[in-house]
C-alpha cells in the first residue's frame, strides 16, 4: 500500500483513505481486505489472493479490483 493510505477496518470491508490525493475508496469484500492486506508478505498479488481464499475462478474479478486500486494510486509497486 502506499505510505500515505490509511486502512479502517468496518463490519462490511474497510474504508480505505489516500491523504495525498484525498480519495476515499471502500472495500466491501472481506476476501479483496485480506488479499490486499497480505501484498506485502507475498511475491505476487495471485499468492496473496490464494492465501485470501480467493479461488481460482474468481481471480479475474479481483485481479480487476487491485488494478482499479492500483490505478487509484492506493496500491502502488514495492521497491525492491
Amino acid at each position: 500500500m502506499h505510505p500515505q493510505v490509511s486502512v479502517r477496518h468496518e463490519p462490511f470491508g474497510a474504508l480505505v483513505y489516500h491523504f495525498g490525493t484525498r480519495k476515499l475508496s471502500f472495500l466491501k469484500d472481506l476476501k479483496l481486505l485480506s488479499a490486499v492486506e497480505g501484498l506485502a508478505n507475498h511475491t505476487t498479488a495471485r499468492a496473496a489472493c490464494s492465501e485470501a481464499g480467493i479461488e481460482d475462478s474468481d481471480m479475474q474479478r479481483y485481479a480487476v479490483a487491485l488494478e482499479t486500486l492500483a490505478r487509484s494510486s492506493v496500491l502502488v509497486e514495492r521497491q525492491r
